[in-house]
């Protein structure tokens, strides 16, 4: 295989795995129905003046099943990260105890679920054009290689590059399908 189609495989493979990457961190901090740290992984901190993510000022922890406890390193902090966290807008409020914050989540509603299931699904496709977008980027660029000076690909290097870079997209594409499927079945379950 020609030296330059490798590394557009290679530049597609990483870049596609990146979107997917991307869509199962998303998809992490999304609430099913049992408390996650990761819930509250995009929430930042007015830290002295500067925007610290929460991770960073305290622990978050899973005491159950339905609460988040907050207890933040410097206990003067903890009115910042009540702002914060009712800041985020994440639907819920958390209570503060003493140098604290805890957390109950309230049980997910049915119609709560449901617009969580057509977000993640929203979520999926634009992961999914995602990677689409990089496979039509990727046969851009493998098609000029037959123009290049030193190495031209030949026409059978570009079709075979082109099955396999369809291949590929395939392959992450059902990777994507297969996560949504997961995540609606865990929003849907009670």
């Amino acid at each position: 295989m020609n030296t330059q189609i490798k590394s557009l495989m290679d530049e597609a493979n990483q870049s596609m795995a990146a979107a997917v990457d991307f869509l199962e961190s998303g998809m992490k901090s999304m609430r099913a129905g049992k408390a996650s740290p990761q819930m509250l992984a995009g929430v930042k901190v007015d830290f002295y003046g500067t925007l610290t993510p929460l991770d960073q000022v305290g622990n978050v922890s899973t005491p159950s099943a339905n609460q988040i406890i907050v207890q933040p390193w410097d206990k003067s902090t903890v009115p910042a990260i009540n702002k914060a966290i009712l800041d985020a807008n994440l639907g819920f409020t958390p209570k503060v105890e003493a140098d604290m914050l805890r957390i109950t989540l309230p049980p997910l509603t049915e119609d709560r679920r449901k617009e969580l299931v057509k977000s993640v699904k929203g979520e999926g496709e634009n992961a999914k054009v995602s990677v689409r977008n990089i496979r039509r980027n990727i046969l851009e660029k493998i098609k000029k290689t037959k123009d290049n000076k030193e190495t031209p690909a030949t026409e059978d290097e570009i079709k075979q590059a082109e099955k396999d870079i369809q291949n590929l997209t395939d392959k992450f594409v059902k990777n994507i399908d297969e996560m949504l499927a997961a995540k609606e079945k865990e929003l849907m379950t009670l």
